[in-house]
């Protein structure tokens, strides 16, 4: 039987989350607006959390008090298993996402420079943009060579508001 997925929502500053979790580790947050996600099918099969104290549920819940810490201004390093399903590149990537300091940018380039692969930035931008956990996986950190604020999932209005957010509390 494959590895179920529950989920739940919350309230934010950037609208509502859904928090997905495998019994392993925290699968995903999405905006209620999104580029990228599960196909609606998969969506479809998971199943609500039963708040019945299984690791899942515990990881959901814990996904919940630090996402509104954060949110508050009181936590700026998440400390949650993750379970995010991706390619290997995507790993790699999603784990160098989790060294950039919170209140600090990095472009994509200097991301595929801290990969060993200088020349990568496009491809580290697509697995950026792929990123199944916002905000705990801080995507929304990377920014253009330039400075520009390009591509995020969530939308260039949401992407703005965190880096604001962030950097006021620095």
């Amino acid at each position: 039987m494959p590895d179920p997925i529950f989920y739940t929502t919350m309230p934010s500053s950037v609208g509502t989350l859904t928090l997905a979790a495998r019994q392993r580790g925290l699968a995903a947050i999405y905006f209620e607006a999104r580029r990228h996600g599960p196909l609606p099918a998969e969506e479809a099969a998971w199943l609500p959390d039963p708040g019945d104290g299984t690791v899942a549920s515990r990881i959901l819940a814990a996904a919940r008090e630090q996402l509104a810490a954060y949110f508050a201004g009181r936590l700026t390093t998440f400390d949650l298993p993750l379970a995010a399903a991706g390619t290997p590149f995507q790993q790699t990537v999603w784990a160098e996402l989790r060294n950039i300091p919170y209140g600090t940018v990095t472009s994509y380039g200097e991301l595929a420079r801290r990969l060993g692969n200088p020349h990568a930035s496009r491809a580290v931008g697509a697995a950026n943009g792929r990123n199944p956990i916002s905000i705990v996986v801080p995507c929304h950190r990377v920014v253009g060579a330039n400075g520009a604020l390009t591509g995020f999932g969530g939308g260039i209005g949401r992407k703005a508001w965190l880096l604001e957010f962030e950097s006021l509390r620095v």
